[in-house]
């Protein structure tokens, strides 16, 4: 590995889902302005996230299918007369 291209600036970092209100703590470099006390009693930097994987449907179970074939056949028909 190169010597030197990795930050060294890694610290304990809050990333909390803002849908949801689930959060976890882990090592990161990301600047924040925003604090927020952790269940230890200390204050971390705070990164809001819009979606995590306690919230996203592929992993909750939650995917809608689509009907690829109904919209195969629609395209087919449309695009048949012209042909």
């Amino acid at each position: 590995m190169k010597k030197a291209i990795h930050p060294s600036s890694y610290r304990l970092v809050i990333f909390r889902d803002m849908s949801n209100g689930h959060a976890f703590i882990t090592r990161s470099c990301a600047h924040s302005k925003e604090t927020a006390k952790w269940e230890d009693g200390n204050e971390y930097p705070l990164i809001k996230l819009e979606i995590s994987n306690t919230s996203h449907p592929f992993f909750t179970g939650q995917n809608i299918r689509l009907d690829t074939t109904g919209r195969i056949d629609k395209f087919k028909k449309k695009y048949a007369k012209k042909a």
